[in-house]
């Protein structure tokens, strides 16, 4: 087949040539439009189901809501995770489906099984099923600035004239709203007119209803034409609302404005925005999922250009979180090491090639697999990230190692054969190593298959990468048989061509060398050994995480204040500590605080919890050299205002460890059990452990208890003589506390709520219900119209209760988040586990987890433990099929260890940690060690016919082979180096990837031109006896 493939090449030049021109062209056009983003798409598919219910608590919410969804949901196919997450008035349902769900099919499931049960609900629930997006699509948000404007006019503009407009945008799924005041008509009924008309507060609410109706009749006939008829009593202004007629009262007609005020509102608040230290309006982008995100916030600030033409006058639409600065910086980092990388193995080839013909062959094989590998990442649906391009920077050295080796072998057999037909010496000279070459790229593949296999998190990271070095090795492979021969057969000359001199001096001193060592071999098989015995022992030093923190630019500082705090004594706060850091931290550009709960429910947080984007000045005009010694100090600065739990992250990777658990911080600890009080006894204890385990901090228990509840409840002795039921007294207090949506008035394209807020102000009645005694002396208008203070018909008590439930798998669940900071979190978890069980007793029925990042790392490990045998297994098997003896392929595979050792030494010399991108540079190593071996042992066998001295054989072989084992090592070494030395966002990520490789080569390539041919030598005589 593949003597098949390199024979149609050189017959048919033209016609390959012609493809491969018309493929390099749709390589480019698929680069230039496959979608760009950070980092792959990492959210499951995931259904949110978002429920409010005004004024109920979470207990109830929980008892007549939560549990009845949940118990419905649980038996959808394909479920992996069922979560929720109740407060005060407002249930967060989310599903996670296994990956490869569709997310329409499972978006199906949720609604008819949410619609069978929504009968059961009560019956003032409102919301559904959330927008189709994921946690990370939170891709932009902005600020509306107008100073002569006020709170409720910006929330207007945001509501009616930019959101709609942005919401046309493809590949948005929805934009979200908050901050400000939203606009209502309020009616404040006054008890005493009620009573003396003798008017109830349900016949108000009717009569509003009834009143604001248009209505269609049907068609009138007059002569040849059709006239539509219509009743029209729709509200056209707030004074048509006043003059709404109530009913009739001996023989008057009484219209609303006579038993009620009518004026200008607002909402009840569930959240607060502030911007340096004052209120503020802001909108937030919600990208569709698997959205070309780049593309889509280009289009929405072109969009949001248009829009400001024709906002009022000195109204500013202001930018503080644009996830496109991320991606362009950090696509930036991986192509400009992609290219430095590139340009240092072209020198490379040409310093060993010592030819620039052969050096231009080779190195047109590096953009031509580049353009390949993009087809098939536009065809398998990858976007263009840090993870996808950093497989392609990690291939770019093996990438060269087919076409060397055939036009190697090309050279060498013009040399040799020069009177020849030029493309039959060119098609025995590729046919030749075909084999060797197409072995060598499927055991890079097999190498790398373990990561195709990770699941969670990590193969949603690290599948991409796979993918991108299996495509582009691929590619080079095809490349290497087809075109390659074609240029060779253009521009190789034919005779000898003189070894480069760097070369020839290399061998020359190598050579001496390794006699030396094959004649003396125990002192550098002992330093070997020694390696061995230090790297397992530097091993156990190293520390252990998941993933190094990408550094994203931006701070996000979650406060946590006191859970009974209300709205306007948590704003408070947060412009104090806005005011307190734009003070005391000049690096702050401009501070966005976000409290409560967001408009579409999608991040339901309670009013003591507050999110605070700071956007930071350029690095070169901070006072620190780290942005470890910058969020100390903003610590520093927090640590004045008492009381307050303080988490540090960033905007993306707050959504990933939401995404995983629910918490924020590195670790997330979940206590499972059913009582609330237990469960937050049991998180208090597991929080002080985590405070003083070496490495914590930011330590914040999600705080489920401290709620304050007043219960009201009828004496029913009493109320029986009055006809006062419970939901006739709930429904009216709700009216004037809470406030209640009756009907709404069309304003052009605005709706704005009509509602029921409060009493209209009078001497003689309680003006509002600010406090328990207020509420108390509340006059309460009776069904037989008398007017009764509320304490006489109903018992009204204080109590603390639960703030937040959390369930999962429908268990309750209390947590705990913490950072990590100066070790590595897998340490840190043994230490704090070892704690926890020398320390708490968990009751029965009670259990603990960890989650989050040490989760992801212990799954990670566990499957790569279990499936890199199994690739070591194949590549076994491959070896023996090429070599056909056990001790050959054994021998090959011996080199293994010794390629490790240099990996281990890196990482402790450079003080990373053993992480998943460490990892995959082991398993990189794991292929290029074995391909060095391959090179040397290979050239040995082919030999055997032409020597009967063995020393001499290997000694003149493993010189001949030394130009492609550097070449292979170098070009790997080189092309990695740009990482080593990257310093813009995601170079992070690929630098422990990097580490190990470089250093691996060191120790894999010193075994490969020494040891491997020592220990051939020693088996080559033991079978000559």
């Amino acid at each position: 087949m593949l003597n098949l493939l390199i024979k149609f090449s050189l017959t048919q030049r033209l016609f390959v040539s012609i493809f491969l021109f018309i493929a390099l062209f749709f390589g480019a056009k698929a680069w230039l439009s496959i979608p760009v983003d950070a980092f792959p798409e990492i959210s499951p598919t995931q259904v949110k189901i978002v429920l409010k219910l005004p004024g109920m608590n979470a207990v109830e919410i929980e008892s007549q809501v939560t549990r009845i969804i949940e118990t419905e949901l649980l038996g959808i196919p394909s479920q992996e995770m069922l979560r929720s997450t109740t407060k005060y008035s407002i249930t967060d349902i989310t599903i996670d489906f296994k990956e490869g769900t569709d997310i329409y099919w499972a978006r199906q499931q949720v609604n008819e099984r949410l619609m069978s049960v929504m009968p059961l609900l009560p019956a003032n629930i409102s919301g559904g099923i959330a927008p189709m997006s994921t946690p990370l699509s939170e891709v932009f948000m902005f600020t509306v600035d107008n100073d002569d404007l006020s709170l409720t006019a910006k929330r207007e503009i945001l509501d009616w004239h930019i959101r709609p407009l942005l919401r046309t945008v493809e590949g948005v799924a929805d934009v979200n709203s908050l901050g400000g005041f939203v606009k209502t008509y309020e009616i404040k009924p006054d008890v005493l007119a009620m009573q003396q008309y003798g008017i109830s507060f349900e016949e108000i609410e009717t009569a509003v209803i009834q009143s604001n109706k248009n209505g269609g009749i049907g068609r009138l006939i007059k002569g040849n034409d059709a006239l539509i008829l219509r009743t029209q009593g729709k509200f056209e202004n707030i004074e048509s609302i006043g003059q709404t007629v109530i009913k009739s009262v001996d023989g008057k007609f009484i219209q609303l404005k006579d038993i009620a005020s009518v004026g200008i509102g607002a909402l009840t608040r569930y959240g607060a925005v502030t911007k340096n230290s004052e209120e503020a309006t802001q909108g937030l982008i919600i990208a569709l999922k698997n959205s070309n995100t780049a593309q889509v916030i280009d289009d929405v600030k072109v969009k949001l250009k248009e829009i400001e033409l024709s906002l009022p006058a000195g109204t500013t639409i202001n930018v503080f979180y644009d996830r496109s600065t991320l991606i362009d910086t950090a696509i930036t980092t991986i192509t400009s090491a992609l290219a430095q990388a590139v340009i240092l193995v072209i020198v490379l080839l040409a310093i060993f090639l010592g030819d620039i013909r052969s050096s231009l062959v080779v190195s047109l094989s590096l953009p031509m697999s580049a353009l390949l590998t993009f087809i098939l990442m536009k065809y398998f649906n990858l976007s263009a990230n840090l993870m996808s391009l950093g497989g392609l920077v990690i291939a770019i050295g093996m990438l060269v190692d087919a076409s060397v080796v055939i036009v190697e072998n090309i050279l060498n057999r013009l040399a040799l054969n020069q009177n020849s037909p030029r493309l039959h010496v060119i098609y025995r000279a590729c046919k030749e190593v075909a084999t060797p070459v197409f072995s060598g790229t499927l055991i890079i593949i097999i190498v790398f298959s373990p990561l195709l296999t990770l699941s969670g998190l990590e193969g949603k990271l690290f599948t991409p990468v796979a993918l991108t070095i299996v495509f582009a090795m691929i590619s080079a492979l095809l490349l290497s048989l087809t075109i390659i021969p074609i240029l060779a057969s253009f521009l190789l000359k034919a005779g000898p061509v003189a070894q480069p001199r760097l070369v020839l001096f290399l061998q020359k001193i190598y050579g001496k060398t390794l006699e030396s060592a094959i004649q003396k071999p125990k002192m550098l098989i002992m330093v070997g050994v020694l390696f061995l015995v230090v790297s397992i022992f530097l091993v156990q030093q190293l520390g252990k995480s998941f993933m190094p923190v990408l550094d994203e630019g931006d701070i996000i500082v979650q406060l946590e204040k006191s859970p009974s705090i209300s709205l306007p004594a948590s704003i408070d706060i947060d412009k104090q500590i806005e005011k307190a850091l734009l003070a005391q931290t000049p690096e702050l550009v401009q501070i966005v605080a976000r409290t409560g709960s967001d408009e579409l429910g999608l991040d339901p947080m309670g009013l003591n919890e507050t999110d605070v984007f700071m956007e930071l000045a350029p690095k070169e005009q901070w006072r620190f050299n780290t942005k470890a010694e910058l969020i100390e100090d903003i610590r520093q600065t927090l640590k004045r205002f008492p009381g307050i739990n303080v988490g540090f992250t960033q905007p993306i990777q707050m959504r990933v460890s939401e995404m995983l658990t629910g918490g924020t911080g590195d670790i997330s600890i979940k206590i499972i059990g059913n009582d609330i009080s237990v469960l937050a006894d049991l998180a208090k204890k597991v929080s002080a452990l985590a405070e003083k385990t070496r490495g914590g901090t930011d330590v914040q228990m999600a705080i489920i208890e401290g709620g304050k509840f007043v219960n009201i409840t009828l004496i029913p002795e009493v109320a029986s003589q009055f006809g006062l039921t419970i939901e006739t007294l709930s429904h009216y207090l709700t009216s004037q506390i809470e406030g209640l949506q009756v009907s709404s008035l069309l304003e052009g394209n605005k709706s704005i709520p009509i509602m029921f807020n409060g009493l209209k102000q009078s001497t003689e009645n309680t003006n509002t219900i600010n406090s328990i005694n207020a509420l108390k002396s509340q006059l309460i208008l009776m069904p037989n119209n008398q007017l009764i203070p509320l304490e006489e018909v109903a018992q009204v008590s204080f109590q603390t209760g639960p703030l937040l439930i959390e369930r999962e798998k429908g268990n309750r669940f209390a947590s705990v988040s913490v950072n990590v900071i100066n070790r590595d979190v897998v340490g840190y978890v043994e230490d704090l586990s070892n704690q926890i069980k020398n320390t708490i007793n968990l009751p029965t029925g009670y259990s603990l987890s960890f989650g989050g990042e040490f989760e992801s790392q212990q799954r990670a490990t566990n499957n790569l433990l279990l499936l890199i045998p199994i690739a070591l297994g194949l590549i076994f098997i491959i070896l023996f099929t090429t070599f056909n003896s056990i001790a050959k392929s054994g021998l090959i595979i011996a080199n293994i260890p010794f390629a490790l050792v240099g990996g281990i030494i890196g990482l402790y010399i450079t003080d990373e940690y053993l992480s998943v991108p460490a990892s995959v540079g082991f398993i990189a190593l794991l292929g290029i060690a074995v391909l060095n071996g391959i090179v040397m042992i290979s050239y040995f066998e082919q030999t055997k016919m032409f020597a009967t001295d063995i020393t001499r054989r290997v000694i003149d072989g493993a010189i001949r082979r030394l130009r492609p084992v550097l070449m292979t090592a170098t070009t790997a070494m080189f092309g990695l180096l740009p990482l080593v030395f990257a310093t813009g966002p995601g170079a992070e990520i690929q630098k422990p990837l990097a580490i190990v490789v470089i250093g691996g080569l060191v120790t894999s390539t010193f075994t490969t031109l020494y040891l491997l041919p020592i220990f051939y030598c020693w088996l080559e005589q033991r079978n000559a006896r």
